[in-house]
């Protein structure tokens, strides 16, 4: 099922599987602890950069109680923005229940680029493994990733990886989202990469004519998995990622056969609809939050 909503507010992983060191220093802030995890990067490099956040709710929990949700930041692919974006967000979501695996990685301007910082997506999202051997609350069998701009196709392409050829970046996951909710996504890359967005082309290195194969394998709209609801909201007002690439995708799942829903959130442009400060930010807690909790049978049925 595909359904249209309007708002009126406004990398491969590791072949060897081995886990890297955890960091055990925690911070408890509004009810909500902070773990930093270090995860392991194909090329071995400095691990700057290579770690994700964990929050979760203060309170004792059970063995396979809190569900988790994957954050993956935006900014372009690039290094001018990092996962403290995504910090209030993070905090918010921990504060009704869930844990938060907010993800940092190397970007464009930071020794990312094609292939490396697809490469450590996918290994921060099989790392997911190994962290709940360390937080048994956690749940990771049914689980929510969500992306904003840039982080919103790393999310989307994270939860179609098992689609995947064995050669391509990113193939045979360890570990794989179920659903997905995309804020503000480029997710058509070809379309956009076609129609002013240089931003795409400087990440995979290259036009669809130059590397077709590296939108071919990244690109999310050529990746569908009908079996993957996706929720796509966009602000109409945004002018940096067109709301047409959540439509065209959208449609494109429905012509599959596939489950998605584009929510629109009036006079929202491309930063406000991460804000805290904005208007449409219960709705997007909302969202998340339902996605989350709802089952594949509930997200997909008509």
């Amino acid at each position: 099922m595909t359904a249209v909503a309007c708002g009126s507010d406004g990398s491969e992983p590791p072949t060897g599987g081995q886990s890297s060191a955890v960091a055990t220093s925690g911070a408890d802030a509004g009810q909500v602890t902070v773990t930093r995890i270090e995860y392991p990067t194909v090329d071995d490099a400095d691990t700057e950069q290579n770690w994700a956040d964990l929050y979760l709710p203060a309170d004792a929990q059970e063995p396979d109680t809190v569900p988790l949700v994957v954050l993956i930041h935006g900014g372009s692919w690039q290094s001018h923005l990092g996962a403290d974006l995504f910090d209030p967000l993070a905090r918010d979501l921990a504060a009704r229940g869930m844990a938060v695996y907010n993800v940092e990685y190397r970007r464009v301007g930071s020794g990312g680029g094609w292939p490396t910082t697809f490469r450590d997506i996918a290994s921060a999202l099989d790392h997911v493994v190994d962290v709940d051997k360390r937080y048994p609350q956690l749940t990771t069998d049914d689980e929510l990733v969500v992306g904003h701009s840039a982080g919103a196709q790393l999310a989307v392409w994270g939860g179609t990886r098992h689609k995947l050829e064995n050669d391509e970046v990113g193939s045979r996951p360890v570990f794989r989202p179920t659903r997905v909710v995309s804020l503000a996504g480029p997710l058509d890359m070809r379309y956009a990469a076609t129609h002013g967005d240089d931003r795409i082309v400087t990440v995979l290195g290259g036009t669809p004519g130059e590397v077709p194969d590296r939108y071919t394998s990244v690109d999310p709209i050529q990746n569908i998995d009908p079996d993957t609801p996706v929720i796509a909201m966009h602000g109409s007002a945004d002018t940096v990622v067109a709301p047409v690439n959540s439509r065209r995708y959208v449609e494109a799942v429905e012509r599959e056969d596939g489950t998605a829903s584009l929510v629109l959130l009036s006079d929202i442009d491309h930063a406000a609809i991460v804000s805290s400060d904005a208007p449409s930010y219960e709705r997007v807690l909302d969202v998340i939050s339902a996605t989350s909790e709802a089952s594949l049978d509930e997200l997909t049925e008509e």
